[in-house]
């Protein structure tokens, strides 16, 4: 544990001395950046290790704190978890140093820095921590760490609003994660993780109660549906790369706490696994909906982690049906796939957000229907970017199809067994949905923005970002293909990390994986084969090119000479026909100007779809809050003495309540 503790305490010095230094820019955007490299692949050595010895780690210390101790531990699935929490970070880290290049003189970048590497020293404790004062420590940490790096612009009243509503959200969640360790620590003689266990509780009914105050707490953490609220709005307001660590890293948090919960609990009930099924099903196809009538790139990309956090769940709520219903099979393979998919993902959505990123940083614009014909002028964002693209629709051969692949495989495997088939059927549904929707978005999102003509003046100076912005999404866009074509070698490291979660022994859990096994190299050296087929086709035509003069010319146009962006597709247009069909669920406002006439001179078509459960389910209930709250505006009389009289009051209500 020596080397965690080096980590942090060299991610909190480099963020202290880049705080320091905030009036000299060159300096703390040095400083902040390469403490955060250094500190990250300190803190990768031990959780490597562990990984593959299986041999967990544990210090403990004094301290002071009532109810707390420093006690923290380093087990396979803590060690899973650092390798996004670590990796993602180090490698955004490098790209925000050359993004945030364009602030110096305009922003305190020490200020940025110091709050950044905060954010991944308290989102390792988080992982780290076995008691719950300390986890809950880290938690506000992380929390408000990543606020101010929400805010980062200030200046924009959009801005402001997208870190207050992720603020107050947050700290909701909160509030039911400290009911939950409270429940969990009322019968054990300390908070420390090491006493919590279903044998101190009294009987199921506790045990179910705890689980739905984790799903609540740290589901609103994760993005669940529909406690996602402030995750549309705070990931498109932070700087591109803080975007990449928050919906690659941050959220998974949420995931990770409700995966160690669960390893409190003892034996699941059939309906926690159901509830997280129908959670996913719900986050997948809502989510992808939602993304699918965005216009904002970085909005569109903060839905589409809703997206994916639903794939987890319905990973995860298939590993519990599993345990509960005594099937080791469809346990493993379900918290396998889910769990690599939390790997994965954040691996495909940091590059997705870098591209988003240096997109906006040459053109100045996130509205998609305001780019275009990026491919010509951003050649390697514009190939990262659809790496990612294909990755996140699940598509082999690269890392996303294997983690989702493992989840089919688990669902399938449970058809015709009693209390799952309609479970898996959901899964398979969704997931078949989630895909298919996910491709057409990203064909959306990818075609209008990087294909066809310039549609701003903006967009035809730009040009290719810098060699370290590029550097760190040719880091991520490598690992997408590693992944994928390694899928059985990955697929083996999780046996650690399930055996910590389910408790099977080591030798069941590689028996288990092993099912996926064989499909999973055939579908990888087919596309491998097609790929090499592919390489080999362009060479060969590139020689038989090569001696000849080729020339290029327009297609035909239907007569047009000139082509201009008015001719192509618009966000809205290609998002149409699906966004009609589920028009129910998004209940997308429009605003069309049609043609008229045999030579029509304008036609206008917009789309704008609000987030359904801000708009009728958090809205109505906050103004029903405001208006309450203003009606006991009659108590604050501005007079001390009166304030005095009501802490009096309280004070005396509450001792005459202890004497009962």
């Amino acid at each position: 544990m020596f080397l965690i503790l080096t980590a942090m305490i060299v991610l909190c010095a480099s963020g202290v001395v880049s705080l320091w230094y905030g009036k000299t820019p060159g300096h703390a955007n040095a400083i902040g950046p390469a403490g955060t490299v250094l500190g990250c692949l300190i803190g990768l050595i031990p959780a490597v290790e562990v990984l593959w010895t299986g041999q967990a780690e544990a210090f403990r210390m004094a301290w002071q704190v009532p109810f707390g101790s420093f006690h923290i531990q380093l087990d396979a699935l803590s060690a899973f978890f650092l390798l996004p929490v670590l990796g993602l970070p180090a490698i955004a880290a490098i790209y925000g140093k050359a993004y945030l290049a364009a602030y110096s003189g305009k922003k305190n970048l020490g200020v940025s820095w110091f709050f950044y590497t905060i954010l991944t020293a308290s989102m390792m404790l988080v992982v780290v921590a076995r008691n719950a004062v300390l986890f809950l420590m880290a938690w506000e940490i992380m929390s408000v760490s990543s606020f101010f790096l929400v805010c980062f612009e200030d200046e924009k009243e959009s801005v402001r609003k997208a870190g207050w509503t992720y603020l107050v959200a947050t700290h909701i969640g909160t509030a039911f994660l400290l009911v939950m360790f409270v429940l969990l620590a009322h019968h054990g003689p300390s908070m420390d993780f090491d006493h919590f266990s279903a044998a101190g509780m009294n009987g199921v009914s506790i045990s179910g109660l705890i689980f739905l105050l984790a799903i609540i707490g740290f589901g609103t953490k994760a993005g669940f549906m529909p406690f996602h609220v402030w995750l549309p709005e705070a990931h498109p307001a932070a700087p591109s790369h803080v975007s990449a660590v928050m919906s690659g890293v941050m959220i998974k948090t949420g995931i990770y706490g409700i995966v160690r919960i669960l390893t409190f609990l003892g034996h699941p009930d059939p309906w926690w696994g159901w509830v997280l099924t129908g959670i996913g099903v719900v986050s997948g196809i809502l989510g992808v909906l939602f993304a699918l009538a965005q216009h904002d790139l970085k909005r569109l990309l903060a839905y589409h982690s809703v997206e994916n956090i639903g794939i987890i769940a319905l990973g995860l709520g298939m590993g519990v049906l599993g345990m509960a219903l005594n099937q080791p099979l469809l346990a493993v393979l379900g918290f396998a796939g889910g769990l690599l998919h939390v790997l994965n993902h954040a691996i495909f959505k940091g590059l997705l957000f870098l591209g988003a990123g240096a997109v906006l940083h040459e053109t100045g614009e996130r509205d998609i229907e305001k780019l275009g014909g990026l491919m010509r002028r951003m050649p390697w964002t514009g190939a990262l970017f659809l790496l990612g693209a294909v990755a996140i629709c699940g598509l082999p051969p690269l890392n996303g199809f294997v983690s989702e692949f493992i989840i089919y495989v688990a669902a399938f495997s449970g058809m015709g067994l009693s209390g799952i088939s309609l479970s898996s059927i959901a899964i398979i549904t969704a997931l078949a949905m989630i895909g298919g929707l996910a491709a057409a978005c990203f064909t959306k999102a990818f075609g209008v923005v990087f294909l066809g003509e310039p549609r701003t003046s903006a967009v035809m100076q730009a040009h290719e970002v810098s060699p370290a912005m590029r550097f760190s999404m040719v880091i991520l866009g490598i690992s997408c293909i590693l992944i994928g074509f390694s899928g059985p070698a990955v697929i083996s490291v999780m046996k650690s990390v399930v055996e910590t979660v389910t408790g099977y022994q080591g030798y069941d859990i590689a028996a288990h994986l092993a099912v996926s096994l064989p499909p999973l190299k055939h579908i990888s050296a087919a596309a491998g084969i097609l790929l090499a087929i592919l390489g080999v086709l362009i060479w060969l035509r590139q020689r038989l090119l090569s001696h000849r003069n080729v020339a290029q010319g327009g297609t035909w146009d239907c007569g047009y000479t000139r082509p201009n962006a008015r001719m192509q597709y618009t966000a809205s247009s290609f998002a149409q026909p699906l966004t009609g069909m589920f028009g129910f669920f998004l209940q997308t406002r429009q605003e069309a100007a049609l043609p008229e006439g045999f030579f029509p001179s304008q036609s206008r078509l917009h789309t704008n779809t609000e987030d359904i459960f801000t708009r009728n389910l958090y809205r109505p209930i906050f103004r029903c809050i405001e208006r309450f709250l203003l009606w006991l505006h009659w108590m604050q009389q501005g007079q001390v003495q009166i304030y005095i009289l009501y802490v009096a009051v309280t004070l005396l209500l509450l001792l005459i309540w202890n004497l009962r």
